[in-house]
Formats: C-alpha cells, sequence, structure tokens
C-alpha cells in the first residue's frame, strides 16, 4: 500500500471531521496551557476528541484536554483546537502543525495561536497579554523539513510577515477598547521540555526576545506555507528563570492562564467580531 503524504492525511483528517459538520469558518483558534476556560464564550455546536480523528496525534500534557470543537463566537464560527502537542513529547514537527493543515484543507481562512509564555524583559509581567510580533525558531528543525508536497504551498517560505501585522492591529485596537493591557515582543520557541537556565534567558534577551515558550513556532511557520494569516497572543505565565528568585513549575503556568482567561476571552470574541 502507497504511504500517505502529509496532504493525504491531513484531507483524510479533514473529511473526517466534515462528515461530523465541520466546515469552512473564518478563524481557528488554538488554545495554549492552562487557557481552556476561553471556550466559556464559545456557543459549541460540534465537538470531537483528538483521539478518535484519523492521523491525529494526541496530547499527553496537562492543560491540554485534546478536543475540536466549532461553535459560535461572537456571531462568527470558528473552530477551537483545545489539546495541540509538542514535539518534546516525541513528536516530529509535522506532526506537531498536523492540525494546521487539517484546519487548512477544512477551509479555514485565519489562524489565532495562543500560548503560555516565560517573560523574559521586565516590562511584561506575569499575568499580562502579549501580542507575538515575530520569533526566533530555536527548536533545531523546521515542520517543512523533508519531502516537499507543492499542494501544502512553496518550498522555501517567506516568514518577513510570519505574524499579520493587520491582524495585530486589530487586536491591539481591541484590547485598548477593552481597557486590556497587551505587551508586544519576539517569541522565542525552544525545544523543551525543560525550562531554560539563567544563561539562556540572558542570551535570549540578547537576541531581542521579550518571551519564551514550547509551541506556536512550527504552527506558525506551517500556516504561511499555506497562506494562513497568523495571530500570536501570549499569556506571560511567569518570569523566566533567574528573574524572579522563584523556581518554575507547570502549575504555576496553568494557574495563570485560569486568572487570565477572562481577559483573553473578551480579547479573542473582539478580535473574532471583525471578521
Amino acid at each position: 500500500m502507497k504511504e500517505l503524504t502529509l496532504y493525504d492525511r491531513a484531507e483524510a483528517s479533514a473529511e473526517f471531521l466534515r462528515e461530523r459538520g465541520f466546515g469552512p469558518v473564518p478563524a481557528g483558534l488554538t488554545l495554549g496551557s492552562g487557557l481552556g476556560a476561553v471556550l466559556d464564550g464559545l456557543q459549541e455546536e460540534q465537538s470531537v476528541a483528538t483521539s478518535d480523528i484519523p492521523h491525529f496525534p494526541r496530547s499527553t500534557v496537562a492543560g491540554h484536554s485534546g478536543r475540536l470543537v466549532q461553535g459560535e463566537m461572537a456571531g462568527r464560527r470558528v473552530i477551537v483546537v483545545q489539546g495541540r502537542v509538542h514535539g518534546y513529547e516525541g513528536y516530529e514537527l509535522a506532526q506537531v502543525v498536523h492540525y494546521v493543515r487539517t484546519l487548512s484543507c477544512l477551509g479555514v481562512q485565519r489562524l489565532i495561536l495562543t500560548c503560555a509564555a516565560g517573560g523574559i524583559v521586565p516590562e511584561l509581567r506575569p499575568g499580562q497579554l502579549c501580542l507575538i510580533e515575530d520569533h526566533l525558531n530555536l527548536m533545531g528543525s523546521s515542520p517543512l523539513r523533508g519531502p516537499h508536497d507543492e499542494r501544502l504551498g512553496a518550498r522555501f517560505v517567506d516568514l518577513t510577515e510570519a505574524y499579520d501585522g493587520s491582524l495585530g492591529r486589530t487586536a491591539a485596537a481591541c484590547a485598548a477598547d477593552l481597557g486590556i493591557e497587551l505587551g508586544s515582543g519576539v517569541y522565542a520557541g525552544l525545544p523543551g521540555p525543560q525550562y531554560e537556565t539563567p544563561a539562556e534567558v540572558r542570551m535570549l534577551r540578547g537576541l531581542g526576545a521579550a518571551l519564551v515558550g514550547m509551541s506556536t513556532v512550527p504552527e506558525a511557520i506551517a500556516a504561511r506555507q499555506l497562506g494562513l494569516p497568523v495571530l500570536g497572543l501570549a499569556l506571560v505565565s511567569n518570569a523566566a528563570a533567574g528573574l524572579s528568585g522563584e523556581p518554575l513549575s507547570h502549575e504555576e503556568v496553568l494557574e495563570a492562564g485560569r486568572v487570565a482567561a477572562s481577559d483573553l476571552r473578551r480579547l479573542l470574541e473582539a478580535v473574532v467580531a471583525t471578521f
């Protein structure tokens, strides 16, 4: 039997979802660690466990429940990914971005990526929301590595605007209208799962990063190959190693997400309403 290509697998996943009522929507939304409460504002229409979708990898991380949900947010239909996977779980980056390619096959027009991140610069305090302006891919690989399939887009992808400027300006304007303080900065994506050392944090700050995390970068790259505009929003869950004097923990990340979920939900609803 002929081995399925990356595109074939994404299309098979999309067909499974089409048969269950999922279809073209203005936006796909990925929820980061501890941010599942954003779904409280969603009028749910369809839901499916990612473990039931052909070719979908299973999330093994606390705070990522493993569901795809379609519903209405602020009068617009969206598909929400609750349970992304990460390279540190043992998955290849092509598997990490499989859901992005599936959403594209379904006809999703934009991708909103949210994540929890460590704050590297003192201006970004824990609990603050931050617009991702650009990224540093320090994961040691790319989701585009391997045999090329032109159905996924260009082999050599221009990342001059990895994060869509128009979407970023919309998010900033919505945050201002809502009275939500929205920072901005460059996100450094590292492989994890260990947190960074203080020396690594100093290095990242010297490279111009304001945020650091273990996700988002592969999905943004895959989305841009597919021609999907990307909005990146990070919750500063903690000060990065060596900046607070306290040890880091995943429980801290989840708790920060629970506290900030209300503001993130209001901001996402305002942004989605503009589509």
